[in-house]
């Protein structure tokens, strides 16, 4: 599975000239990585100005663009930019979308902090699971596993359990050569696993978790440029290296719906 994460909350146009922002832009770009091998779209939006939103009717109208475009699935951010609310981050899974992301503790993030304390990780998760929504455990340091866990013990909800290891955020863990090894060694049996590397860590990353199994997350999100000077043209252009990467290494591409075959979704 090639997950792409097109937008964040944090790049600007100043960073990335190629950033999809408006809805039209998001279809055209979701499309594009369909076509290079990407099985599911990472959501964040913008309003109009360009700035990071969680309003419920813009990710409405995202999630239809996408829809209308392509077969991926869409998986919504619950984690938004690190300034925003609880019921901020909340407010967008009141449309049911097939998956949303769950940070499971908090974590330095540059020079600010993303609070995820676990009561709220708690809340999150329980109205994730309400809503038949499967969550994606972010996993930014190694004590998140522990959260993740948590939930699981805690909860009497049976589902499919995916995590994503995002390494190289400064302030989380760092893309170490044995970071991945550590990190799946702690993995609960039938569980499957996303990679990404942040900046100059991407491409080590991704070829670790392709040689171990894993599946891979790319994107502006994670990744500006393309090659050392040179910023990526598209999303659907690192979409393009990690399918030949993973061909190279005989792994076979996902197509949705073989992901949500994966993953459990109904």
């Amino acid at each position: 599975m090639i997950t792409v994460a097109a937008i964040g909350a944090e790049l600007t146009r100043d960073d990335q000239p190629h950033l999809p922002l408006s809805h039209a832009e998001i279809a055209a770009d979701a499309a594009a990585c369909r076509e290079a091998g990407a099985s599911i779209y990472h959501l964040h939006v913008r309003d109009n100005r360009g700035d990071p939103t969680m309003d419920v009717e813009t990710f409405r109208a995202a999630r239809d663009a996408i829809a209308d475009a392509t077969d991926l699935i869409v998986q919504f951010t619950s984690g938004g930019a690190v300034s925003d609310t609880e019921d901020a981050r909340l407010a967008p899974l009141q449309l049911r979308p097939e998956m949303a992301t769950l940070t499971t503790g908090t974590v330095n993030f540059g020079d600010e902090v993303f609070l995820n304390p676990m009561p709220l990780v708690g809340r999150f998760y329980e109205r994730m699971r309400s809503l038949s929504i499967l969550p994606e455990f972010e996993i930014f340091d190694s004590g998140m596993l522990a959260g993740a866990e948590r939930l699981s013990r805690d909860s009497s909800n049976d589902h499919h359990r995916h995590y994503d290891f995002v390494l190289g955020v400064p302030g989380g863990m760092p893309g170490w050569p044995d970071a991945l090894a550590f990190l799946t060694a702690k993995l609960p049996d039938g569980a499957t696993w996303t990679a990404t590397g942040i900046g100059r860590h991407h491409l080590s990353v991704t070829q670790e978790a392709l040689s171990r199994g894993g599946h891979v997350r790319t994107g502006f999100e994670d990744v500006r440029f393309f090659e050392p000077g040179r910023l990526a043209t598209s999303n659907a252009e690192l979409i393009r290296r990690v399918a030949r990467l993973a061909k190279e290494m005989g792994r076979t591409l996902a197509t949705p719906d073989a992901a949500r075959t994966l993953l459990e979704l109904s």
